[in-house]
Parts: C-alpha cells; sequence; structure tokens
C-alpha cells in the first residue's frame, strides 16, 4: 500500500490501516522508519484529541479504570483510542500483550480501538514509539487518547511529555502525606485516583485519599493549574463510581489551560522534547554500526587491560564516530 493511500484511509478512520500505520511507526527496519515519517507528515494536522496520560503500581486497577472510563466515554458518543505498554522481558524481549483481554467490553465497543505495544526494555513506562502512535491516532480522529504505562516507580514520568493531563492511580493505604509530598512522579500528576475505593478498602480509600489531598496542598502551586488543582479524588472502577466526577474535573481543567493559554504552550514545548529526544537517539543509533561496535570492543579491551584511562578512550572514541557512523551498517 502506498503512504498516500494509507495516510487517507488513516484519516478516513479505517481501524485496519491505522492498525498497519502503528506497525509501520513501530519498525525498526531503516526503510520504514523512512515511510512512517512520510506517513506521519501526510496526515491532517488540524485534528487534536484530549491526550490523557495514566500511570501506576502493578495491580493499582488501571486497566479496569481505563474501560469503565472509556465504555463511559464511547456510550457519550466519543471515539477513544487506548494505547496500552506491555513491560517486556530483559531476558528474552517478549511481551503478554494481554489489555485487550483485561478490556474485554471497550476492546468490542464500536467506537473503541486499544492498541497494546511492547516496551522493548524502553524506560519511562511508555514504548519508544508511542508519540507516533498518539499522532496518528489524532490523525485517525480519535477524541481521546488513553495512554497506560507500565506499573511504574516515582521517577518514570515520560509519559507526560506526551499527554495533556496526567492521571495517576494508587492503592487504598498505598500511602502516607509523607509518601504523597516525595518528589518524582506526584509532582506531575494533575489528578491522584485512589482506586478500588469500595467494600472493605472504602475506608482506607478515604484515608488515603485525605493524606495525598494534604500532601498536595505542601507542593508549590503550577501556574498551569486552577485553583483545586492538582487533586486527589477516590474512584472505584468495579462499581463505576465517581468516573463521571473525573472526566468533568478533567474537561474543567482542559478548558482553563486552553483559556489561559498553557494549552498550546505545553503542546510547543513537549514538541520540542521529542525534537531533541529524536536526535539523541539517531545520536545513539550511530553507535551500532559494525565499525563503531569494533571501535569500541576494541577501546574497551585496552581499558579493561589498564592500557588506556576510560576518559581517554572515550574522547578517541568520540572524536573517530563520524567516521565510523560513515561507515555502512
Amino acid at each position: 500500500m502506498e503512504i498516500g493511500d494509507l495516510a487517507k484511509r488513516v484519516a478516513a478512520g479505517e481501524r485496519r490501516a491505522l492498525a498497519r500505520a502503528i506497525t509501520l511507526v513501530e519498525s525498526a527496519r531503516a526503510d520504514h522508519k523512512a515511510q512512517a515519517a512520510a506517513l506521519l507528515e501526510a496526515l491532517p494536522k488540524d485534528r487534536q484529541a484530549l491526550r490523557i496520560g495514566l500511570s501506576g503500581t502493578p495491580g493499582v486497577g488501571k486497566s479496569t479504570f481505563i474501560e469503565s472510563f472509556g465504555m463511559m466515554l464511547v456510550e457519550q458518543g466519543l471515539k477513544v483510542a487506548v494505547l496500552a505498554v506491555d513491560p517486556s522481558s530483559t531476558r528474552s524481549g517478549g511481551s503478554i500483550l494481554g489489555d485487550k483481554t483485561r478490556m474485554d467490553r471497550l476492546s468490542r465497543a464500536e467506537g473503541a480501538f486499544i492498541r497494546p505495544s511492547p516496551s522493548q526494555t524502553h524506560l519511562g513506562g511508555v514504548a519508544r514509539r508511542s508519540r507516533e502512535v498518539v499522532a496518528l491516532c489524532e490523525g485517525a480522529g480519535f477524541d481521546v487518547v488513553l495512554i497506560e504505562t507500565v506499573g511504574v516507580g516515582q521517577s518514570e514520568t515520560v509519559v507526560a511529555q506526551m499527554a495533556d493531563i496526567f492521571l495517576l492511580l494508587l492503592a487504598p493505604a498505598g500511602g502516607d502525606e509523607l509518601q504523597g509530598v516525595k518528589r518524582g512522579i506526584m509532582e506531575i500528576a494533575d489528578v491522584i485516583l485512589i482506586n478500588k475505593a469500595d467494600g472493605d478498602l472504602k475506608a482506607a480509600a478515604t484515608r488515603t485519599c485525605g493524606d495525598y489531598a494534604g500532601a498536595l496542598r505542601l507542593l508549590r502551586k503550577r501556574p498551569q493549574d486552577p485553583d483545586g488543582f492538582p487533586k486527589a479524588m477516590m474512584v472505584s472502577a468495579a462499581e463505576n463510581t465517581g468516573i463521571e466526577a473525573v472526566w468533568q474535573d478533567l474537561l474543567h481543567l482542559r478548558d482553563w489551560r486552553t483559556a489561559q493559554g498553557f494549552w498550546d504552550k505545553t503542546r510547543a514545548e513537549q514538541a520540542r522534547y521529542w525534537f531533541e529526544e529524536e536526535v539523541k537517539t539517531t545520536l545513539l543509533s550511530q553507535l551500532q554500526t559494525p565499525a563503531a561496535r569494533a571501535a569500541l570492543a576494541e577501546l574497551g579491551a585496552a581499558v579493561a587491560q589498564g592500557d588506556k584511562a576510560p576518559t581517554a578512550a572515550a574522547a578517541e572514541f568520540l572524536a573517530s564516530l563520524p567516521r565510523h557512523s560513515a561507515s555502512k551498517p
């Protein structure tokens, strides 16, 4: 299929074309990278979806929340894309990619599209090409794009660089107020959701929500936040309670940031960030040519034997890198 034809089919909202386009974008082949770049350039530039990043520790109920949240949006007539990033094995490199199984109802909904992707050991809780996949979903006309990260820790915050709003899911009794004021992922969350606020866990969820609400008040107010944000809320994805309130707060946050000019400013800053990341990635890829790998091995052996200092060897290698990178892989 020609790139121009594929772009038209994606823009028309054809799911099979979108799936094929995502596979092309995620490919590591050099010829596919060039085709993917051309495809992204050919897509409509005037379509924007609400990009919602969602993170949390393993077992907190991210998939259950996304299904409840997504079904609510679909029932309102919105088109929802879910990009679920699955952790890859550091030994085999494989991933289970079972998120569609967990979201059985949403995967069968007419207005929903779910795409699991392997993290491929990429740090930050997202896949390396998640940003481009988001752009494809926007080009396909989706109204909301949910980006579910792998279960992450406090320092993995890359998803916030591709999302308009960042949600952090926590479990009841998942921490106290001291945990809440720790820097890292807490600082960038727009809304903290205490999930599983039902049954025997409801009392614990109430205490946890209070702890984090208190902690958020201690953090320095961000200029991009209206009064009351960031905030902590209780939800139950299993009982489908609190979901509508979350959506209304997200719409309020979106509208306020748009009116104040923060929406476009943040997207511009994110575009610059990903430009710089692409430059870094391309430079690192130059280390994978046979000539570069041979030079690394030779200098590495010299360092290991004590014939060269690590700093001097690194400077020597970097000085020769343009010559190595010019070699054919």
